[in-house]
Parts: C-alpha cells; structure tokens; sequence
C-alpha cells in the first residue's frame, strides 16, 4: 500500500488560486491512478479529479472543470490539484488516494489524511 501525504492546504481568498501536492515514499506513482477528493452533502467524499495510470487521462466533475487540473511528476512521486479561481464552497478537507488499476472510476485502496483549504474573505 502506498503511504500518501498531503500538502498546500491554507486559507485564500475567493478567487485566488492554489495547488495541493500528493506525495508517496513508497512504490512509483506511474504504477497507479491518483484522485482528489473532498467531502460533499450527501456522500462520505466526491471525487474531484482523477488522473489514469495508463495514459494520463484525467476527469473532473462539473463543479470543478475549468478551474482545477490534476497533474503528475513521475521524478518528484508527487501529483498535484492546480486550484484556480476559488470559491467560498470550495472550503474543505481535501484529500489524495491511490488505487492500482489503470483508469479513473476504480474504488481507491489508498488514502491520505488531507489538507485542509479555507477560501475565506
């Protein structure tokens, strides 16, 4: 299992933007499909972006399209959530997991403890 810590969270301002880093000592990132997750009314979490282990491809919610980007630095083992534009609402924990299969839309086996981002004026 991979041991995943995340970084970056902070209190910002609506419309500014931030980027939270998901990193793992542990087996390479390129071997698995990385999500961002965040709780939501009504479910335990909803997934935020994904980004396959396959190729690369990622997937994001309505919510967020155009304002967040999930990305991966194979050299670093570390995946990064770019958050523009920030709302109040999207105030959360905000948490990385990882999952062996090889594209988004797997149940994840991994989870970190998450870092906390407070979009506040």
């Amino acid at each position: 299992h991979l041991q995943l810590v995340e970084s970056g969270g902070t209190l910002v301002q609506p419309g500014d933007s931030l980027r939270l880093s998901c990193a793992s000592s542990g087996e390479p990132f390129a071997d698995y499909t990385i999500g961002w997750f965040r709780p939501a009314p009504g479910k335990e979490r909803e997934e935020m972006a994904c980004i396959s282990q396959t190729d690369g491809s990622t997937y994001y919610p309505d919510s967020v399209e155009g304002r967040f980007t999930i990305s991966r630095d194979f050299a670093k083992n570390t995946v990064y959530l770019q958050m523009n534009s920030l709302k109040p609402e999207d105030t959360a924990l905000y948490y990385c997991a990882a999952v062996g299969d090889p594209d988004c839309g797997a149940e994840y086996t991994d989870w970190g403890q998450g870092t906390q981002v407070t979009v506040s004026s």
